[in-house]
């Protein structure tokens, strides 16, 4: 897993934090792992979960992955910097969603190996999932 994240870890991270979202009572979620090159690693969206969620969960991941930290920094900026966050989104192709729920997954000594988006509940509660996920299976969430 030193160099990414594997099918079996993304597979364990959805799985937390489904298991999350049904402790908490949430919405259907749809949950997006990518590896550090922004490739999909596992795609997983729960029954009832709307049309658009899989490119919506997709988007955060690589919003956390184009800026090299969660989206939580993202959407400070776009408050603050809405030139920067809409040109950044230009250049990414309009594929990235820029609030809570997109963190990135690093090893204890730092180095990313890939990033969790979540959507389906509120920002907050979609991030505190992506967070239980990560963290079940030992790595270290960068929310942003």
């Amino acid at each position: 897993m030193a160099n990414g994240i594997s099918l079996s870890t993304a597979e364990t991270i959805t799985s937390a934090a489904f298991a999350k979202a049904a402790e908490l009572g949430l919405k259907p979620l749809t949950v997006a792992v990518l590896d550090a090159g922004g490739h999909t690693v596992i795609l997983k969206r729960q029954d009832g979960a709307s049309n658009l969620r899989p490119e919506i969960a997709t988007g955060k991941a690589n919003g956390a992955l184009a800026v090299g930290t969660g989206t939580r920094w993202l959407n400070a900026n776009a408050e603050t910097r809405p030139h920067f966050v809409n040109a950044l989104n230009g250049v990414a192709g309009g594929n990235i969603v820029p609030v809570p729920g997109g963190v990135l997954i690093k090893n204890e000594a730092g180095e990313t190996l890939g990033a969790v988006g979540i959507t389906g509940d509120t920002s907050e509660n979609d991030e505190t999932c992506a967070v239980a996920g990560i963290e079940t299976v030992g790595l270290v969430p960068d929310c942003g």
